[in-house]
């Protein structure tokens, strides 16, 4: 395997800086959640609630809503049983941007449903954590 060159260490750390790929990989989660008819029109929406979240600097846009809850959380619960574990929770809050990996989650041994899911979700949105 060849070393980066310098241009690919520049793009890389770009990237970063800029946390483009954090974006992009949650504006694609946004996307396939909600599924909408226009995926550009929806992508331009998304990035101007953004923009102007920056500007005013009010909190970003919680771009999900209950159904997309649910349907994130039916996503990974495949067998039906109606829980999900504690890694599926923290990968669900790591996808939506609700959880980083320095940060401290406490597997308490209960398992997660769906409505500690949606409300564990609403309570990180919110910013009481």
């Amino acid at each position: 395997m060849e070393a980066p060159t310098d241009r690919e260490l520049q793009a890389k750390e770009y990237l970063e800086k800029h946390r483009l790929l954090e974006l992009l990989s949650h504006l694609t989660s946004f996307v396939l959640f909600t599924r909408p008819k226009n995926p550009r029109d929806y992508l331009i929406s998304l990035l101007e609630r953004l923009r102007i979240a920056k500007v005013t600097g009010v909190t970003f846009p919680f771009f999900m809503d209950s159904s997309n809850i649910v349907a994130m959380f039916e996503m990974m619960d495949a067998s039906g049983k109606g829980t999900i574990s504690f890694v599926q929770y923290k990968e669900a809050l790591k996808n939506l941007g609700l959880w980083t990996a320095d940060e401290e989650l406490i597997d308490d041994g209960h398992v997660i449903t769906l409505d500690k899911f949606r409300n564990e979700v609403h309570y990180l949105w919110e910013g009481d954590r």
